[in-house]
């Protein structure tokens, strides 16, 4: 226990948060942009069976068959476009809502950053004072110090309503609609549909493509979708990873992480039918152009996301020279 004089100035302490001193906090990961690509090996490599057999024939996957053959009977139009309508709608009334409150979260923990330091600055006076006057030993104050400011860490949440686990309510949402609707067009494409449709929606999708992929359910030969799904989750990485200031060791090694995925899902993209790569890459060009949307500030100020210190007036231009002089500058 602290001293009397150490527990009234506690009391009086306004609520706040632990601080990560010389580095962003752990928690300021959830801005990763949400990629799910990495399900996608065990979704295409799982065999006619167990677990995938389960999830194929599961209740979710059902309901995203249906909402795919919905859509198509509503619009009429041919699936490869059905397929860009549906993920845009579905990103768009879903994903984007649930990335704002992310960045509403996140906003309001970063805003708290300069309260915290200073209060953990004062505490871990008060912790040295106490323990030079109890004769503590230097892991006794240390327990004391940490287990006195996650309580006044979890108050701060409190009072602001912020806790960072809210920011990860985004990854719990798409990660499975992005399983979902991988299997369902899976089913759809092979006929393993659960649906009355069956043969015929095999069938449609067999001619349903255009351009240099007309055959929804076969490969794409040209390996132009595979590698294109590659190239984009790789610029989300890279925008990521450009606005990171101070990036700690654990943030480098999930980013380089999440580059081999984007990499390995090339070859993974290369071997499932065409209407599964197109999803995919439609995906992630939302995922793209929702990064971007949520760093404009009039768009920011829309959705009544808190003005933050990491905000930027310019955040195109300096997103831009960031580019700039990180790769081009290499190569001069």
């Amino acid at each position: 226990m602290l001293c009397r004089s150490c527990a009234g100035w506690l009391r009086s302490l306004p609520t706040l948060r632990l601080p990560a001193p010389g580095s962003p906090p752990a928690w300021s990961s959830a801005r990763l942009p949400a990629l799910p690509v990495w399900a996608a090996a065990s979704v295409s490599a799982a065999s006619p069976g167990g677990w995938y057999e389960a999830l194929a024939a599961s209740a979710p996957v059902r309901t995203a068959e249906e909402v795919l053959l919905g859509a198509q009977e509503a619009t009429g139009l041919p699936w490869w476009s059905n397929i860009i309508l549906s993920t845009v709608a579905l990103r768009g009334a879903v994903t984007l809502p649930l990335a704002a409150y992310q960045h509403y979260i996140l906003a309001k923990v970063e805003n708290l950053q300069p309260e915290i330091k200073d209060i953990a600055k004062r505490l871990n006076q008060e912790v040295a004072v106490c323990a030079r006057q109890f004769g503590w030993s230097k892991r006794v104050a240390r327990l004391t110090y940490l287990k006195n400011m996650r309580r006044l860490i979890s108050e701060l949440y409190v009072r602001d309503n912020c806790h960072p686990f809210k920011a990860t309510v985004l990854v719990w949402v798409q990660l499975p609609m992005w399983v979902f609707i991988s299997v369902a067009l899976r089913n759809l494409s092979t006929g393993a549909t659960h649906s009355d449709a069956g043969i015929s929606v095999q069938e449609q999708l067999a001619a349903g493509g255009t351009l240099w992929f007309p055959d929804l359910t076969a490969v794409d030969s040209t390996w132009i979708l595979p590698v294109s799904v590659g190239v984009v989750n790789l610029l989300i990485v890279e925008i990521f990873a450009l606005q990171k200031i101070g990036t700690s060791r654990f943030q480098m090694y999930v980013t380089n992480f999440v580059r081999a995925v984007s990499v390995l899902m090339i070859p993974v993209a290369a071997t499932v039918p065409s209407a599964l790569v197109l999803y995919w890459l439609c995906s992630s060009l939302m995922g793209l152009a929702q990064n971007l949307l949520l760093r404009s500030p009039g768009f920011r100020q829309l959705c009544r996301i808190p003005p933050s210190k990491s905000d930027s007036e310019t955040p195109y231009r300096d997103l831009s020279a960031a580019f700039c002089a990180k790769f081009l500058s290499r190569k001069r």
